[in-house]
């Protein structure tokens, strides 16, 4: 991590306090100065029930957000955030947590100008940020189509981009993005190319792709709230399913060795991970085992129906989603098969909602780099990505207890233990690791792939096209 705004983050003798210090002349692109409050009210806002913001968990070890939470309260002002001066304030924490810090690069945490409180909906479509690009001056986001920026001539921070602005195109299918990027009217498809472009990716790209790990991970979630998957029935089913996937031999066929079988739920290329989960063998293809747990299963409650794997089709999953039902029939003799939403927003609008009715697929890219950022978000109690509602009180203490470490050393044992706990749960079945399978327009300079996957865009330079004679 590295400063940005901040000119200094210090945290007292045991880290339940930090003391943020922001770097002066900063101001959003309409002109408004960035100051300690626009930090404090972006982030009182974002922890309020009311304001039903999805990232609003990420704010729940600031002392007092238990009493911002509730919905229907009139004070959403947190007692652990108080501002010291034009460019300072401080954040108590409900407990130590020595890497708070680390955070605060993610988006919940941005600050806020004025005008957003007046009309959040109508911000969220023209959006204004301090940071290296802008909207081009009177376009919105396009939904569906495109979003187009330009350089913010008023960043202050590091690095300037290099670039004039980049135009963001939305695709419907990835094979689409694919071809053109082939033809020259795409310059990178970003973070992985589609399905049938793995074979040829880096022979179409010779000298402008990239195959490497990214901090990331992939899995499916099948809530309690589906018949036959609550209580103990549910746990046997959840292994039987997991145990049915031959997960190498997919990584192997369908996607040419550009993704690695999970071992754990999180991602190898963080540093404070342990990839020597117990209960592990749950992730490895065992399909006498699987059938076993599925006939124990049938013992509490006999199983009928359909299992379904929901997934967006303009994000290149059929094919794996149709392997995995494939495995799934084959192993257990159940009938399985994937259900296609034709937009990532029709599918997160019902898993948002909780009106889903099949297992559906996830995906988790870090935020910041931390096992703590892959677990507490997704699996503990009311997290704001926990799609499944799980909970487990001995799970959250575990995860309490390692965000209060003092040190990574300290905090892994925790993390395994937690991790434990979920490889006997199983609120999701992780699949495997992606890389960052991607490639960009020969032409382009300085294209480096960050650790989530996705280039650093302020890097990139395209040469102007030479002028005619």
């Amino acid at each position: 991590m590295e400063m940005a705004h901040a000119k200094s983050i210090t945290a007292n003798s045991n880290s339940t306090q930090f003391t943020i210090t922001l770097k002066p002349g900063w101001i959003f692109s309409n002109g408004e100065p960035v100051t300690a409050q626009s930090y404090v009210d972006a982030w009182n806002y974002g922890a309020c029930g009311k304001n039903l913001q999805l990232n609003q968990s990420f704010f729940s070890t600031i002392e007092g957000y238990k009493d911002v939470i509730p919905a229907d309260n009139t004070n959403c002002h947190m007692r652990g955030l108080t501002v010291t001066s034009p460019l300072s304030f401080t954040v108590t924490l409900n407990q130590p947590e020595a890497g708070f810090p680390l955070r605060l690069g993610h988006t919940p945490y941005m600050p806020l100008p004025r005008v957003a409180y007046q009309d959040m909906k109508a911000f969220g479509e023209h959006p204004i940020g301090n940071g290296p690009y802008k909207l081009i001056d009177g376009q919105a986001w396009l939904h569906n189509d495109r979003v187009m920026t330009e350089v913010n001539p008023t960043f202050k921070g590091d690095p300037k981009a290099r670039n004039e602005g980049i135009w963001w195109i939305f695709y419907t299918n990835p094979d689409t993005a694919y071809a053109d990027l082939l033809g020259g009217m795409l310059d990178t498809v970003g973070s992985t190319v589609g399905p049938t472009a793995l074979p040829n990716f880096q022979t179409d790209f010779p000298h402008s792709n990239s195959n490497k790990p990214t901090a990331s991970s992939t899995a499916f979630v099948v809530p309690e709230w589906l018949p036959h998957f609550k209580g103990e029935e549910g746990r046997l089913r959840r292994a039987a399913l997991s145990m049915s996937i031959n997960r190498p031999l997919i990584t192997e066929k369908i996607f040419f060795g550009t993704r690695t079988p999970a071992k754990e739920f999180t991602s190898p290329t963080l540093g404070d991970v342990d990839l020597n989960v117990p209960g592990a063998s749950v992730l490895t293809y065992n399909p006498t085992k699987a059938r076993q747990l599925w006939k124990q299963a049938n013992t509490i409650s006999h199983w009928s129906g359909t299992f379904q794997i929901g997934y967006n089709a303009d994000g290149g999953h059929q094919q794996w989603v149709d392997a995995v039902c494939n495995n799934l029939h084959q192993t257990l003799g159940i009938t399985a098969h994937g259900k296609a939403y034709p937009t990532f927003k029709q599918l997160r609008d019902e898993i948002t909602q909780r009106t889903i009715t099949v297992a559906f697929r996830s995906g988790w890219m870090g935020d910041y780099p931390s096992v703590y950022n892959f677990l507490e978000p997704l699996y503990v109690t009311g997290a704001s990505a926990n799609d499944g509602n799980y909970s487990s009180p001995e799970f959250d203490r575990l995860i309490s207890q390692a965000a209060a470490s003092s040190s990574i050393a300290e905090s892994k044992k925790y993390y395994r233990k937690a991790q434990a706990i979920l490889m006997r749960d199983l609120p999701a079945i992780p699949l495997w690791y992606p890389n960052a399978s991607t490639s960009w327009n020969p032409e382009l300079r300085n294209v480096h792939i960050m650790w989530n996957g996705y280039p650093n865009y302020t890097l990139i330079q395209k040469p102007t096209p030479a002028k005619e004679k």
